[in-house]
């Protein structure tokens, strides 16, 4: 069974940083390509990064470009997002996903090309 399952969330002050982490279990997270998104209340939920089954391939939203970095560990089959320089305007709920399309090598921001969420886990940036 394919799952998801996110962590590493929490409240941090602005300027601070947090590590979040997408498990993979029922599948070997280097044949796909995996993407975080937010959801903050009131908002849809947007495309923040994305790593593709293809090496070398990511995306990064302008938002977020320069202080987020997206990676993949093989060994724990496990997709890392490093937030740093986090602002207020960062907090929301945070998901993973994974591509529908299996064959499709490059990344999008748009949730309908991803599917097998996972619940998602809360980061608060205030102080």
């Amino acid at each position: 069974q394919v799952q998801l399952v996110e962590s590493g969330g929490g409240l941090v002050q602005p300027g601070g940083s947090l590590r979040l982490s997408c498990a993979a279990s029922g599948f070997t997270l280097d044949y796909y390509t995996i993407g975080w998104f937010r959801q903050a209340p009131g908002k849809e939920r947007e495309g923040v990064s994305c790593i593709s089954s293809r090496a070398g391939i990511t995306y990064y939203s302008d938002s977020v470009k320069g202080r987020f970095a997206i990676s993949k560990n093989h060994a724990d089959n496990t997709v890392y997002l490093q937030m740093n320089s986090l602002k207020p305007e960062d907090t929301a709920v945070y998901y993973c996903a994974i591509m529908r399309n299996r064959a499709r090598t490059t990344c999008s921001d748009r949730p309908a090309d991803f599917g097998s969420w996972g619940q998602g886990t809360q980061v608060t940036v205030s102080s």
